[in-house]
């Protein structure tokens, strides 16, 4: 099977949507237009590396675009997308790729099936660009505003991406163009002498450049996607030990918590929580507790398989509330560091974690400090048919 790779090009300015950031980082439902493009490949089984091409002055908002996202590292563009776009080529020397497909970061609806229609078209050409074909009728627009015929529409297409083309071939068409001003990939392959087709575009795989654009795509946005709520509790009592571990963290305790695994009771009930907004069972359907395999475990391993389900079904975490019950440990001084290290299990900001702990003023089995309880509510959003 081909090495698949796909450069997304993001160091455009996009002067035409007047806006305070450039269009790939305005935001886009719950995310940015660059987070959705992003997904778009980096959750297709078959793309084995994705590079982005950025302009080093975005290094922040891209930094928050990308983040949990498994990219390589970025790398700064040129002053035109034909620069940018050989930046990014040759920064994928070292995966020696046998297709690379380029695509536009304002493009955040291209789907599973125009991707595969461009691989497919890949097996007998040298490049292969997806087109629409162009159903209004042109006029030629004077600078005084009056009209004239334009040209006969029969025949011509708009050309979208992602563009797909043999990576070898097309990194030489790059180094070898004596011209910087081409608008698109398969011009530098065209004037190469490579063979060039084209597949059935899609509607809906438009370029965000004006303000309607925008309008459009949060439409289709909140129209495609649905929220979803899972609760979590989990509960674990104390014994032998020196620490207890929650959310990854090991606190030093003068007893620990007893379970088959490490007894972090914070992960266990926000893998729940996942679980349950997915309707996916819980952690004992997936993680017997009689299994020898899972004796001492990790429990990051249950979290980060929660995780993996709900990107499989191409669904996100917005946001996640953990509250801790218990009399002993203090969380306050560890909850920064738990925090940090939920953000980098799940791949999500800091700033969509909850964490609280409290007591239960000495009523019940926490307040006779015997165990520890957590809750934890998450959000996640699904595609509609999900």
């Amino acid at each position: 099977m081909p090495t698949i790779a796909v450069l997304v090009v993001a160091a455009g300015r996009g002067a035409r949507l007047t806006q305070e950031r450039p269009k790939q980082y305005l935001p886009l439902g719950a995310s940015m237009v660059l987070t959705h493009t992003l997904r778009c490949f980096t959750e297709h089984p078959d793309i084995a590396q994705v590079q982005v091409v950025i302009n080093p002055n975005d290094q922040d908002f891209y930094e928050q675009a990308s983040l949990g996202l498994p990219l390589r590292p970025a790398v700064a563009g040129g002053t035109t997308r034909q620069e940018s776009v050989r930046a990014g080529l040759e920064a994928l020397r070292d995966l020696h790729p046998d297709i690379v497909l380029i695509h536009d970061a304002a493009r955040p609806f291209v789907s599973r099936s125009l991707i595969e229609r461009v691989l497919k078209a890949l097996t007998h050409h040298d490049g292969c660009i997806p087109v629409v074909p162009v159903s209004d009728t042109l006029k030629q627009r004077s600078s005084t505003n009056t009209l004239s015929s334009g040209p006969d529409r029969t025949g011509l297409v708009a050309a979208q991406t992602p563009q797909g083309f043999d990576y070898s071939k097309i990194l030489a068409a790059h180094n070898d163009c004596d011209t910087n001003n081409l608008t698109d990939d398969a011009a530098v392959a065209d004037a190469a002498g490579l063979t060039v087709t084209s597949v059935q575009g899609d509607p809906d795989n438009f370029k965000i450049t004006l303000p309607d654009d925008l309008q459009r795509a949060e439409k289709m946005v909140h129209s495609s996607r649905e929220v979803r709520t899972g609760f979590g509790y989990d509960v674990h009592r104390f014994g032998q030990g020196t620490s207890v571990v929650l959310c990854g963290c090991s606190i030093p305790h003068p007893f620990g918590l007893v379970g088959h695994s490490d007894a972090d009771v914070a992960l266990h009930a926000i893998t729940d929580a996942l679980f349950g907004a997915l309707g996916d069972g819980d952690i004992g359907s997936h993680f017997p507790p009689d299994d020898p395999r899972w004796r001492s475990a990790n429990s990051a391993l249950f979290l980060q398989e929660a995780d993996q389900r709900l990107k499989h079904r191409s669904g996100r975490l917005i946001n996640l509330d953990l509250t801790l019950i218990c009399e002993t440990p203090k969380i306050g001084p560890y909850r920064d560091s738990m925090r940090a290290n939920l953000s980098r299990l799940l791949g999500i900001s800091e700033s969509r974690i909850g964490l609280k702990a409290t007591t239960t003023e000495k009523l019940g089995f926490t307040g006779r400090k015997e165990g520890i309880a957590a809750q934890a509510v998450t959000t996640i959003e699904l595609p509609a048919t999900a």
